[in-house]
């Protein structure tokens, strides 16, 4: 099957997926919760603090909505395959066991020349039917483009001229991916240094997924309180890998009830470009 908009419509089968404390606790601690000092977060990486009932980080979400997306073709060479972008949108906050029923759908298949943009849209359902969350995921596939499609819709997104409001830095360990790779996604890239040589990187790569996870939690402390109940949603753009052991800083920038936001490297350079954040 090729590479093109012929994939547009294409589902995949739901599925029933499910989730334990012990779940969202490995979870945060994947996306840096408790670093450096471990007694901070303890609502997020402990279920038996006393007066501090464990909650759950919004971005888990991310790997407790997995399941029942289309698969891309057997023939696809997934070390030419990165995570683009990301966008999660939540009806309240995740419990802290629980079971939901996912459905994926590619919504979009974008010829970039260079590659191909493939789009995704995964709706997580309740026992009840009610829609709990839903994630748009863009994987884009180096070398597949060049077919003729469209190239996607533009993006109005403009970086804030003025000072941000709120500044974070966060400095990954050097066994990060090792530990995130824990709440499911497996891909060697992340951890296997031949399979990421294939890929035209010198060493394995920090999960973009994972990097998202810590402009979260900056989201999260810095403009919803540490609330989840508040934290409805975000967006963003993977624009450069970050490896394990560096340091990520995420600027906020808020206008009311528009927060936008970029995580960049050590170097300056973004690594998570065009965020967005939904605060209640």
């Amino acid at each position: 099957m090729p590479i093109d908009s012929s994939l547009v419509g294409l589902s995949g089968t739901p599925a029933w997926t499910s989730w334990t404390s012990k779940d969202a606790l490995l979870y945060a601690l994947g996306v840096g919760a408790g670093q450096p000092d471990p007694l901070d977060e303890l609502e997020f990486t402990t279920e038996n603090s006393e007066a501090t009932p464990q909650v759950v980080l919004p971005t888990f979400a991310n790997v407790a909505f997995v399941g029942g997306g289309p698969s891309l073709p057997d023939d696809v060479d997934f070390t030419k395959v990165l995570h683009a972008s990301q966008a999660l949108s939540l009806t309240g906050p995740l419990p802290t066991d629980g079971r939901v029923e996912t459905t994926g759908t590619i919504t979009g298949v974008y010829d970039k020349g260079s590659g191909a943009l493939v789009m995704t849209e995964t709706v997580a359902r309740d026992s009840v039917g009610q829609i709990v969350g839903t994630l748009e995921s863009g994987l884009f596939l180096r070398g597949y483009g060049g077919f003729g499609g469209e190239r996607g819709p533009s993006d109005s997104w403009e970086l804030p001229t003025g000072k941000p409001d709120r500044v974070v830095t966060y400095t990954t360990r050097p066994d990060q991916a090792l530990l995130y790779r824990l709440s499911g996604d497996r891909n060697p890239l992340h951890s296997d240094p031949a399979f990421s040589a294939r890929g035209g990187f010198p060493t394995p790569i920090l999960h973009g997924m994972c990097t998202y996870g810590y402009a979260g939690r900056a989201l999260l402390h810095t403009i919803a309180d540490s609330d989840p109940k508040r934290f409805r949603g975000m967006s963003g753009r993977f624009s450069k890998s970050v490896l394990p052991g560096q340091t990520i800083t995420t600027s906020i920038w808020v206008d009311g009830t528009d927060v936008r936001f970029r995580t960049v490297d050590e170097s300056g350079d973004a690594v998570i470009d065009k965020g967005t954040a939904t605060i209640h």
